[in-house]
């Protein structure tokens, strides 16, 4: 008999009482005094939209400081960037504290026979799909965190997450996985392949997070403009179920995945700010007219044993070319 593991949870703890807050409904709760959170924190401490909670396609579930006044804090540690929690971490805003539960699977400890029917159970939910993956990174972030104020490095990092992410929604995907100083997202393509329409919204959502970027310059006391760099690649994937149990945890698997980061790295190489794999390339010069941005280049991606061609151009030209195909929605 297999023992159900309780949901993902948060425990609130104040003078007043200890609360339950269950983590269902999406894969995104907010936190702060504002009546716009999923969680409205009584504590004027907490600003207004202080963090954010966001559970992974793969089932982890990453922290982000939002930029608040007085910061984030998992086990006594301020979150300067997303973190990823673990069963009981405890977290602080402001003078309120709150503990995480995700208690693990209990898939260790089956037998060869429950085993086995997990195995094929999960096996089954994994379809090969056609897919398109986003890789964006901040350039020169070492720098950046050995030059700004820790607070200061939380506010701005927190802000370029919270509307990455907002701009990846708005065209059509969302963020699969925070690396670091990086995210990764996924467009799933349907049965009659990629769309001129999802070529257009990816090359969108890369323009906007490229402004959104640059923007930042102007809002905090940074030492240089940031600048992000980014891969897309199209190409098939097993696109399925990566945990266990009664959970679904969906996410995209496989070498077109790993050429998306490859890609990114790649641009400096060249010294460009957008590389695409050969794929993207011939659905986006097919669906979309006048698609003569994109310069080839040869390149070296690390793990692979021959040179790779791409293409790739500057986030001038790709401005100068969406704008005439469609509307841009601007983040500042």
């Amino acid at each position: 008999m297999v023992t159900l593991q309780p949901a993902p949870h948060l425990v609130l703890h104040t003078d007043a009482e200890i609360r339950r807050l269950p983590l269902v409904n999406g894969n995104c709760w907010t936190f702060g005094r504002s009546e716009d959170n999923t969680f409205v924190i009584s504590d004027r401490w907490i600003s207004r939209n202080h963090a954010m909670l966001q559970s992974m396609e793969t089932g982890e579930f990453y922290l982000i400081d939002l930029g608040s006044r007085n910061g984030s804090f998992v086990n006594g540690r301020r979150v300067s960037i997303p973190v990823t929690l673990r069963n009981r971490d405890r977290i602080t805003f402001g003078q309120t504290e709150l503990e995480f539960h995700c208690p693990v699977s209990p898939s260790t400890h089956s037998s060869p026979e429950l085993d086995s029917k997990d195995f094929t159970a999960t096996a089954a939910l994994h379809v090969r799909s056609l897919i398109s993956v986003l890789v964006v990174d901040i350039r020169d972030f070492t720098g950046l965190t050995r030059q700004l104020d820790e607070k200061i490095l939380s506010e701005v990092i927190g802000t370029w997450f919270r509307r990455a992410g907002d701009i990846i929604r708005e065209y059509g995907s969302w963020v699969d996985k925070y690396i670091g100083d990086a995210v990764m997202a996924v467009w799933t393509h349907g049965t009659e392949g990629v769309s001129r329409d999802e070529t257009l919204q990816i090359f969108q959502a890369v323009n906007a997070l490229h402004k959104m970027t640059n923007s930042l310059y102007g809002q905090y006391p940074l030492p240089f403009p940031l600048r992000i760099g980014a891969g897309i690649n199209t190409g098939f994937a097993m696109v399925g179920n990566t945990g266990s149990g009664d959970r679904p945890d969906y996410t995209a698997l496989g070498d077109t995945v790993n050429a998306a980061f490859r890609l990114e790295s790649a641009t400096k190489q060249i010294g460009m700010d957008i590389a695409i794999g050969e794929t993207t390339y011939q659905h986006a010069s097919r669906l979309i007219d006048d698609c003569d941005i994109f310069d080839p280049y040869t390149v070296e991606l690390k793990g692979y044993d021959t040179p790779t061609p791409t293409y790739a151009c500057s986030f001038m030209d790709l401005d100068g070319f969406l704008g005439g195909k469609a509307d841009i929605t601007e983040y500042s």
